[in-house]
């Protein structure tokens, strides 16, 4: 179902924690593949539903729309997918593989990758994609911290699109996506000027890399 996403065989582009329409048009215009909308109250990128909603209806329509969500009720998924158009819904917390399966758009299960014993649990999850993340005490993601990508190569094998994320910046997105070869890279404070403000020299920067590597 993912290969919807792409055009050609270029990696898919995610930039994530958009919070303004700037930001959103910033990011489209410069080729991402895809936004992402935080739904999390506790997150420094989180949006209002009619924040979310705003940036949602200015992007091209060739631009997928993701929500991000934490332990989300069914009910804020459900008003986020209609209200926004979500096109895919990104879990970050610890819903059950049912949950994430719910509703009537694709879905990715993200992870925090410690070490090779936290690869075991993907296959319990069998959404359309795998979102692989660093793993920092206390944080759900969104912290810059970097992982082992080798063990992004192991997750490959078990049978699901990878998103690979956590630590990526404009200097080192090239490197991870030849050592990789994800399906997808996500990006949200490796592109920031500061939490929730994009730079958009830097957004065009990772893009553009990306791409170039692919």
């Amino acid at each position: 179902m993912m290969a919807c996403w792409a055009t050609d065989m270029s990696t898919v582009v995610k930039i994530c924690g958009i919070t303004n329409i700037e930001d959103g048009m910033a990011a489209a215009e410069a080729g991402a593949n895809a936004i992402g909308l935080m739904f999390y109250e506790q997150s420094p990128r989180n949006v209002s539903l009619q924040t979310a909603a705003k940036i949602a209806n200015q992007l091209p329509p060739y631009v997928i729309k993701v929500g991000v969500f934490v332990n989300p009720t069914e009910e804020l998924v459900s008003r986020a997918v209609t209200d926004c158009g979500l096109n895919v819904l990104q879990f970050h917390g610890e819903e059950t593989p049912e949950f994430c399966q719910l509703f009537p758009v694709m879905s990715i299960k993200a992870f925090r990758i410690k070490d090779a014993e936290s690869l075991n649990a993907l296959t319990d999850y069998p959404t359309d994609a795998w979102l692989l993340d660093a793993y920092v005490a206390g944080q759900l993601g969104g912290t810059g911290a970097k992982f082992n990508w080798d063990l992004a190569v192991a997750a490959k094998n078990r049978g699901r699109p990878i998103f690979l994320a956590g630590g990526l910046t404009p200097e080192n997105v090239a490197d991870a996506i030849r050592q990789v070869q994800p399906y997808a890279v996500d990006v949200s404070s490796g592109v920031e000027s500061a939490p929730g403000k994009k730079d958009h020299a830097k957004v065009r920067a990772f893009i553009q890399a990306a791409k170039s590597a692919s």
